[in-house]
């Protein structure tokens, strides 16, 4: 269980595969394994695929306190540093896009190209203030309507379907969420990435998805507005996490993406 060390955290990150870095970082609730365990093996074949867990998530330690943008984006940066030689390849999902984001703009010589997946730019707007506010309440108050509302927006009504009931009551026997979501949740309502966007230089690639209730795809595309000559994709149908059921449309355009990033734009 590979560790690093910055800003007096503990970075626990995985490292696979061989060749070039591709770096994935998780959102808010997930790890290194619960987000990419299905996705980071279709790489390992030509890549070395790090995957950082920041503060609250995995066996990454700190001293509690609340979290930064700047902060998860330096233990990014100081898992990609210990696992490989960049430039990288940077992709982040959600609150893992911020991060991605983030070290982009502070860090363009280690990012070779980035791909941005559900995020957003801030979140000073009053819905996602209420969105995040009511997050936090329900974390607090019952832990099982928690995990209702971060299923019922985090996931399409057709995904939803797909589960069954079953699938829907595995769901709320799961243990999760870990124990840090609560400073994750309050990181992501004091998002404002509008400073940093315009400094980012590395090709990028945003991808939305049409039918978010979480993260909505307006998110997405103000990251395409303020990021100079990126590109945006809109994926129909879905929900914010949809995806983890079948990663192979997020693999085939990461895949295609990092093989000519120059050509964006």
């Amino acid at each position: 269980m590979p560790h690093t060390s910055t800003r007096g955290t503990r970075v626990h990150y995985e490292a696979d595969g061989q060749g070039p870095g591709l770096v994935l970082v998780h959102g808010t609730g997930g790890d290194a394994e619960k987000v990419f365990g299905n996705v980071f093996g279709h790489f390992t074949d030509s890549r070395t695929v790090v995957r950082p867990n920041v503060s609250g998530s995995g066996a990454t330690t700190d001293d509690g306190s609340d979290l930064t943008v700047d902060l998860i984006a330096d233990q990014v940066v100081a898992a990609t540093e210990a696992a490989v030689d960049g430039p990288v390849d940077l992709l982040g999902f959600s609150l893992g896009a911020v991060a991605a984001a983030a070290v982009a703009a502070t860090r363009p010589d280690l990012v070779r190209s980035l791909i941005l997946v559900g995020g957003w730019a801030h979140s000073t707007g009053p819905r996602d203030q209420y969105y995040f506010r009511t997050w936090a309440t329900l974390l607090d108050t019952d832990r099982e309507l928690f995990k209702r509302f971060s299923a019922l927006t985090g996931f399409s009504a057709a995904a939803l379907d797909r589960f069954g009931h079953e699938g829907l009551a595995y769901s709320l026997a799961d243990e999760w969420p870990p124990a840090g979501i609560g400073r994750q949740i309050d990181l992501g309502r004091r998002v404002d990435l509008r400073p940093l966007l315009p400094k980012i230089t590395a090709p990028t690639l945003v991808i939305g998805f049409a039918d978010d209730a979480m993260i909505p795809i307006e998110g997405s595309r103000d990251l395409h507005a303020a990021i100079a000559g990126s590109r945006l994709v809109e994926v129909p149908g879905e929900g914010h996490m949809d995806w983890f059921a079948d990663p192979s449309g997020l693999i085939e355009l990461t895949r295609d993406f990092i093989a000519t990033p120059a050509s964006v734009g």
